[in-house]
Protein backbone atom coordinates (compact mmCIF):
# COMPACT_ATOMS: atom_id res chain seq x y z
CA UNK A 1 0.00 0.00 0.00
CA UNK A 2 1.33 3.25 -1.01
CA UNK A 3 2.30 5.65 1.63
CA UNK A 4 -0.65 8.37 1.20
CA UNK A 5 -3.14 5.53 1.28
CA UNK A 6 -1.72 4.29 4.75
CA UNK A 7 -4.21 6.23 7.78
CA UNK A 8 -2.97 9.03 9.24
CA UNK A 9 -1.56 9.07 13.29
CA UNK A 10 -0.73 12.18 15.03
CA UNK A 11 2.55 11.32 17.15
CA UNK A 12 4.22 14.05 19.26
CA UNK A 13 7.48 13.54 17.29
CA UNK A 14 10.29 11.33 17.17
CA UNK A 15 12.96 13.00 19.30
CA UNK A 16 13.04 14.15 22.81
CA UNK A 17 12.07 12.60 26.30
CA UNK A 18 8.42 11.68 25.04
CA UNK A 19 9.58 10.82 21.35
CA UNK A 20 8.32 7.69 19.84
CA UNK A 21 10.75 5.44 20.85
CA UNK A 22 13.18 4.76 17.45
CA UNK A 23 13.03 1.30 17.57
CA UNK A 24 9.33 1.33 16.94
CA UNK A 25 8.96 3.75 14.37
CA UNK A 26 9.33 1.41 11.54
CA UNK A 27 6.94 -1.18 12.52
CA UNK A 28 4.39 2.20 13.19
CA UNK A 29 5.12 3.00 9.26
CA UNK A 30 4.13 -0.49 8.42
CA UNK A 31 0.60 0.32 9.68
CA UNK A 32 0.16 4.03 9.24
CA UNK A 33 1.37 7.55 7.97
CA UNK A 34 2.55 9.40 10.98
CA UNK A 35 2.73 12.79 11.18
CA UNK A 36 4.70 15.16 13.97
CA UNK A 37 2.76 17.67 15.51
CA UNK A 38 5.17 19.80 13.92
CA UNK A 39 4.40 18.67 10.67
CA UNK A 40 0.32 19.02 11.75
CA UNK A 41 1.38 22.47 13.31
CA UNK A 42 3.14 23.55 9.95
CA UNK A 43 0.35 22.01 7.50
CA UNK A 44 -3.03 22.00 9.54
CA UNK A 45 -5.47 22.72 6.34
CA UNK A 46 -4.27 19.97 4.46
CA UNK A 47 -3.68 17.29 7.40
CA UNK A 48 -6.45 17.84 9.84
CA UNK A 49 -9.30 15.94 7.43
CA UNK A 50 -6.50 13.01 6.93
CA UNK A 51 -5.74 12.52 10.71
CA UNK A 52 -7.73 9.47 12.25
CA UNK A 53 -6.01 8.68 15.52
CA UNK A 54 -3.61 10.18 18.18
CA UNK A 55 -1.13 8.09 19.47
CA UNK A 56 0.18 9.08 22.53
CA UNK A 57 3.90 8.02 23.92
CA UNK A 58 5.15 9.55 27.38
CA UNK A 59 1.83 11.39 27.69
CA UNK A 60 2.07 13.18 24.50
CA UNK A 61 0.98 14.81 22.14
CA UNK A 62 -1.67 16.45 24.77
CA UNK A 63 -4.98 16.28 24.13
CA UNK A 64 -6.83 19.28 24.67
CA UNK A 65 -9.86 21.34 23.05
CA UNK A 66 -8.29 23.05 20.63
CA UNK A 67 -6.29 20.06 19.25
CA UNK A 68 -9.97 17.94 19.32
CA UNK A 69 -11.35 20.62 17.28
CA UNK A 70 -9.11 20.80 14.64
CA UNK A 71 -9.22 16.99 13.97
CA UNK A 72 -12.71 16.26 12.83
CA UNK A 73 -12.09 13.15 11.49
CA UNK A 74 -10.78 11.29 14.70
CA UNK A 75 -11.78 8.54 15.67
CA UNK A 76 -9.13 7.62 18.20
CA UNK A 77 -7.22 8.40 20.83
CA UNK A 78 -4.58 5.79 22.10
CA UNK A 79 -2.53 6.15 24.91
CA UNK A 80 0.45 3.97 25.83
CA UNK A 81 0.59 2.95 29.84
CA UNK A 82 -2.48 1.89 32.18
CA UNK A 83 -3.26 5.74 33.63
CA UNK A 84 -5.40 8.09 31.49
CA UNK A 85 -5.09 10.97 34.21
CA UNK A 86 -3.60 13.29 31.31
CA UNK A 87 -7.01 12.33 29.79
CA UNK A 88 -10.25 14.22 30.18
CA UNK A 89 -12.19 11.43 29.50
CA UNK A 90 -15.49 13.44 29.32
CA UNK A 91 -14.33 16.30 27.03
CA UNK A 92 -12.79 13.23 24.07
CA UNK A 93 -16.15 11.24 24.36
CA UNK A 94 -18.18 14.77 24.11
CA UNK A 95 -16.24 14.29 20.12
CA UNK A 96 -17.39 10.71 19.64
CA UNK A 97 -14.23 10.09 20.06
CA UNK A 98 -12.71 6.17 21.62
CA UNK A 99 -9.74 6.44 24.08
CA UNK A 100 -7.49 2.67 24.39
CA UNK A 101 -4.65 2.00 26.73
CA UNK A 102 -1.94 -0.54 27.35
CA UNK A 103 -3.11 -2.05 30.73
CA UNK A 104 -2.02 -5.77 30.61
CA UNK A 105 1.93 -4.67 28.92
CA UNK A 106 2.70 -2.91 31.95
CA UNK A 107 1.50 -5.13 34.72
CA UNK A 108 4.28 -7.23 35.03
CA UNK A 109 7.02 -5.29 34.81
CA UNK A 110 5.75 -1.84 37.41
CA UNK A 111 4.99 -5.27 39.58
CA UNK A 112 8.25 -5.86 39.49
CA UNK A 113 9.68 -2.76 39.78
CA UNK A 114 8.07 -2.29 42.95
CA UNK A 115 9.45 -5.06 44.49
CA UNK A 116 12.54 -3.95 43.33
CA UNK A 117 12.44 -0.91 45.25
CA UNK A 118 10.48 -2.42 48.05
CA UNK A 119 13.79 -4.19 48.76
CA UNK A 120 16.30 -1.59 47.35
CA UNK A 121 14.69 0.47 50.35
CA UNK A 122 14.21 -2.19 53.18
CA UNK A 123 18.05 -3.20 52.64
CA UNK A 124 19.62 0.48 52.18
CA UNK A 125 20.24 -0.68 48.49
CA UNK A 126 21.39 2.85 47.52
CA UNK A 127 23.38 3.64 50.68
CA UNK A 128 25.21 0.53 50.39
CA UNK A 129 26.52 0.92 46.92
CA UNK A 130 27.30 4.74 47.94
CA UNK A 131 29.50 3.36 51.07
CA UNK A 132 31.29 0.81 49.15
CA UNK A 133 32.30 3.26 46.23
CA UNK A 134 32.85 5.99 48.53
CA UNK A 135 36.54 7.04 48.73
CA UNK A 136 36.50 8.12 52.23
CA UNK A 137 35.61 4.39 53.22
CA UNK A 138 38.07 2.29 55.25
CA UNK A 139 36.33 -0.68 56.53
CA UNK A 140 32.42 -1.69 56.83
CA UNK A 141 30.78 -1.92 59.97
CA UNK A 142 29.27 -5.00 60.96
CA UNK A 143 26.28 -3.36 62.52
CA UNK A 144 25.15 -1.17 59.24
CA UNK A 145 22.08 -2.76 59.30
CA UNK A 146 18.85 -2.85 56.90
CA UNK A 147 14.94 -4.41 57.25
CA UNK A 148 14.04 -7.71 56.78
CA UNK A 149 11.78 -8.80 54.41
CA UNK A 150 10.74 -12.24 54.87
CA UNK A 151 7.74 -12.32 56.72
CA UNK A 152 7.41 -8.63 57.24
CA UNK A 153 3.38 -7.05 56.34
CA UNK A 154 2.80 -5.38 52.75
CA UNK A 155 0.00 -3.36 52.49
CA UNK A 156 -0.90 -2.58 49.25
CA UNK A 157 -2.92 0.27 48.33
CA UNK A 158 -5.07 -0.53 45.48
CA UNK A 159 -5.50 -4.09 44.02
CA UNK A 160 -5.88 -4.20 40.32
CA UNK A 161 -3.48 -5.84 38.07
CA UNK A 162 -0.38 -3.58 39.20
CA UNK A 163 -1.09 -4.54 42.65
CA UNK A 164 -2.08 -7.93 42.68
CA UNK A 165 1.27 -8.92 40.13
CA UNK A 166 3.10 -6.94 43.12
CA UNK A 167 1.48 -9.33 45.91
CA UNK A 168 2.11 -12.51 43.96
CA UNK A 169 5.59 -11.82 43.90
CA UNK A 170 5.55 -10.44 48.06
CA UNK A 171 4.42 -14.21 48.34
CA UNK A 172 7.33 -15.85 47.11
CA UNK A 173 9.24 -13.73 50.30
CA UNK A 174 6.34 -15.33 52.66
CA UNK A 175 5.11 -11.65 53.49
CA UNK A 176 1.71 -11.19 55.35
CA UNK A 177 -0.25 -8.94 52.56
CA UNK A 178 -2.67 -6.85 53.43
CA UNK A 179 -4.63 -4.86 50.70
CA UNK A 180 -7.02 -1.63 50.66
CA UNK A 181 -8.91 -1.51 47.10
CA UNK A 182 -12.29 0.29 46.52
CA UNK A 183 -13.51 -3.64 46.14
CA UNK A 184 -13.30 -6.73 47.39
CA UNK A 185 -11.31 -9.20 45.34
CA UNK A 186 -12.93 -13.28 44.94
CA UNK A 187 -12.16 -14.88 48.01
CA UNK A 188 -10.46 -17.69 45.34
CA UNK A 189 -8.06 -14.96 44.15
CA UNK A 190 -7.29 -13.34 47.80
CA UNK A 191 -6.04 -17.07 49.16
CA UNK A 192 -4.06 -17.57 46.20
CA UNK A 193 -1.64 -14.59 47.53
CA UNK A 194 -2.79 -15.12 51.03
CA UNK A 195 -4.00 -11.47 50.78
CA UNK A 196 -6.53 -9.88 53.66
CA UNK A 197 -8.22 -7.45 52.36
CA UNK A 198 -8.85 -4.03 54.95
CA UNK A 199 -11.93 -1.91 54.47
CA UNK A 200 -10.49 0.45 55.80
CA UNK A 201 -6.94 2.23 54.59
CA UNK A 202 -6.27 3.22 58.29
CA UNK A 203 -6.20 -0.34 59.22
CA UNK A 204 -3.66 -1.49 56.30
CA UNK A 205 -1.46 1.73 57.16
CA UNK A 206 -1.25 1.09 60.94
CA UNK A 207 -0.07 -2.51 60.38
CA UNK A 208 2.03 -2.61 57.81
CA UNK A 209 5.71 -2.99 57.46
CA UNK A 210 5.99 -1.88 54.11
CA UNK A 211 3.07 0.41 52.24
CA UNK A 212 2.94 0.38 48.54
CA UNK A 213 0.31 2.61 46.20
CA UNK A 214 -0.65 0.81 43.13
CA UNK A 215 -4.01 2.73 42.26
CA UNK A 216 -5.06 5.73 39.83
CA UNK A 217 -5.04 8.97 40.39
CA UNK A 218 -8.38 10.71 40.09
CA UNK A 219 -10.01 13.18 41.68
CA UNK A 220 -10.80 11.06 44.68
CA UNK A 221 -7.35 10.01 44.97
CA UNK A 222 -5.51 12.91 44.58
CA UNK A 223 -3.61 13.32 48.07
CA UNK A 224 -4.17 10.46 49.42
CA UNK A 225 -1.66 9.73 51.85
CA UNK A 226 -1.42 13.61 53.53
CA UNK A 227 -0.26 14.09 57.40
CA UNK A 228 -2.79 12.28 58.88
CA UNK A 229 -2.20 9.31 57.10
CA UNK A 230 1.32 9.08 57.03
CA UNK A 231 0.99 9.69 60.84
CA UNK A 232 -0.86 6.45 60.90
CA UNK A 233 2.43 4.80 59.62
CA UNK A 234 4.58 3.17 61.79
CA UNK A 235 7.77 4.70 62.39
CA UNK A 236 10.16 1.57 61.08
CA UNK A 237 7.16 1.60 57.88
CA UNK A 238 8.60 2.28 54.36
CA UNK A 239 6.44 3.98 52.02
CA UNK A 240 6.76 2.76 47.97
CA UNK A 241 4.93 4.41 45.19
CA UNK A 242 4.94 3.25 41.68
CA UNK A 243 1.70 5.26 40.53
CA UNK A 244 1.52 8.66 40.48
CA UNK A 245 2.96 11.44 42.45
CA UNK A 246 -0.09 13.22 43.85
CA UNK A 247 -1.11 10.67 45.23
CA UNK A 248 0.88 11.61 48.03
CA UNK A 249 1.07 14.76 49.61
CA UNK A 250 4.76 16.15 48.98
CA UNK A 251 5.48 18.59 51.14
CA UNK A 252 3.97 16.01 54.08
CA UNK A 253 5.89 13.09 53.30
CA UNK A 254 9.42 15.23 53.33
CA UNK A 255 8.54 16.46 56.82
CA UNK A 256 7.59 12.83 58.00
CA UNK A 257 10.84 11.68 56.60
CA UNK A 258 13.01 14.18 58.13
CA UNK A 259 11.14 13.60 61.67
CA UNK A 260 11.15 9.99 61.89
CA UNK A 261 7.57 9.77 60.75
CA UNK A 262 8.04 6.72 58.97
CA UNK A 263 11.80 5.32 58.07
CA UNK A 264 12.04 5.44 54.45
CA UNK A 265 10.53 6.12 51.21
CA UNK A 266 10.98 4.63 47.72
CA UNK A 267 9.64 5.88 44.92
CA UNK A 268 9.02 5.85 41.03
CA UNK A 269 7.10 8.99 40.87
CA UNK A 270 6.75 12.42 41.83
CA UNK A 271 5.22 15.52 40.94
CA UNK A 272 6.34 17.19 39.18
CA UNK A 273 8.73 14.89 37.17
CA UNK A 274 11.74 15.26 37.54
CA UNK A 275 11.97 16.93 40.32
CA UNK A 276 13.43 20.59 40.91
CA UNK A 277 17.47 20.02 41.67
CA UNK A 278 16.70 22.13 44.76
CA UNK A 279 13.59 19.73 46.18
CA UNK A 280 14.48 18.68 49.31
CA UNK A 281 13.59 14.76 48.49
CA UNK A 282 16.52 14.80 46.79
CA UNK A 283 18.81 15.54 49.51
CA UNK A 284 17.47 12.86 52.29
CA UNK A 285 19.68 9.80 52.59
CA UNK A 286 16.51 7.39 53.52
CA UNK A 287 14.82 8.15 49.78
CA UNK A 288 15.21 6.13 46.73
CA UNK A 289 13.60 8.00 43.66
CA UNK A 290 13.98 6.51 40.07
CA UNK A 291 12.39 7.86 36.97
CA UNK A 292 9.03 6.96 36.47
CA UNK A 293 10.42 3.76 34.18
CA UNK A 294 7.86 0.96 35.84
CA UNK A 295 6.95 -0.02 32.23
CA UNK A 296 10.81 0.86 30.97
CA UNK A 297 11.53 -2.94 29.71
CA UNK A 298 12.36 -3.38 26.04
CA UNK A 299 9.47 -6.49 26.24
CA UNK A 300 6.94 -4.14 27.53
CA UNK A 301 7.56 -1.21 25.34
CA UNK A 302 7.25 -3.14 22.66
CA UNK A 303 3.85 -5.12 23.79
CA UNK A 304 2.37 -1.39 24.41
CA UNK A 305 3.22 -0.40 20.69
CA UNK A 306 1.99 -4.02 19.31
CA UNK A 307 -1.41 -2.73 21.35
CA UNK A 308 -2.18 0.53 20.61
CA UNK A 309 -1.34 -0.73 17.14
CA UNK A 310 -4.30 -3.15 17.16
CA UNK A 311 -6.52 -1.23 18.91
CA UNK A 312 -5.89 1.79 16.16
CA UNK A 313 -6.39 -0.41 13.40
CA UNK A 314 -9.47 -1.91 15.58
CA UNK A 315 -10.99 1.51 15.57
CA UNK A 316 -10.59 2.65 12.04
CA UNK A 317 -12.15 -0.63 10.83
CA UNK A 318 -15.42 -0.35 13.15
CA UNK A 319 -14.42 -3.40 15.01
CA UNK A 320 -14.51 -3.45 18.91
CA UNK A 321 -11.46 -2.07 20.56
CA UNK A 322 -9.06 -3.74 22.65
CA UNK A 323 -8.69 -2.03 25.97
CA UNK A 324 -11.12 0.56 25.04
CA UNK A 325 -11.01 3.39 28.26
CA UNK A 326 -15.51 3.95 28.73
CA UNK A 327 -16.23 6.80 30.68
CA UNK A 328 -14.12 8.52 33.41
CA UNK A 329 -11.04 6.63 35.43
CA UNK A 330 -11.56 5.50 38.64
Amino acid sequence: MADQELPCVLVSGFEGPCGVFKDHVGDLQKHFRLITMKEFLKNKTQLSQQIQAVYIWGGEPVIDRQLLQSLPSLKIIASAGVGVDHLDLPLIASFGVKVANTPQAVSSPTADLGMTLLLAAARRLLEGCQLVLSPETESFSINWMGQGVTGATLGIVGMGSIGYKVAQRAKAFEMKILYHNRNRRPREEEEAVGATYCEKMEDLLRQSDFVMLALRLTPETRGLLGRRELALMKPTAVLVNISRGLLVDQDALVEALQTGVIHAAALDVTHPEPLPRDHPLRGLKNVILTPHMGSATHQARRQMMEDLVESVLAALSGLPIPNEVVGRAT
